[in-house]
């Protein structure tokens, strides 16, 4: 994996792409149980002008989560990160990871984003018991 076109390529051959912007593109995870997690897929610069590929996904809105608890996740974390972004209007804190390009393959890609969906879904029942909101 080289660029963004090519995640975007690899990931519209496995998935429907709800989202299929230039630089963001999202899709739904299917997790047992029926539950389903939607990932989000930007292509970002760094200062120093390097291409990474963020990988994030909601877990809840901020209002349900306190802020010491997702401290205390994100330093246990290997990978992985919880960041504060809107959905819709509201604040939700979402789970993140960047990765360069160069360290993908397609099978890594889709463990990273299996393990993300899977770990948010988780999370989500913490927060939300019986929803599945994202």
């Amino acid at each position: 994996m080289h660029n963004f076109e090519d995640i975007r390529s690899h990931l519209a051959s496995r998935h429907q792409l709800n989202q299929n912007q230039p630089f963001v593109i999202s899709l739904d995870l299917n997790l047992p149980a029926g539950r389903v997690q939607s990932l989000f897929l930007a292509d970002i610069e760094t200062e120093d002008g390097k291409r990474l590929l963020r990988m994030s996904t909601p877990v809840a809105p901020l209002s349900r989560l306190p802020a010491e608890k997702c401290l205390r996740f994100n330093w246990a974390q290997r990978v992985g990160f919880l960041a504060v972004d809107d959905l819709d209007g509201t604040a939700y804190v979402h789970l993140c990871e960047n990765r360069g390009y160069g360290s993908l393959s397609t099978r890594e890609l889709d463990r990273v984003l299996n393990e993300l969906g899977s770990l948010a879904d988780g999370l989500e029942s913490l927060v939300s018991p019986g929803e599945d909101r994202t």
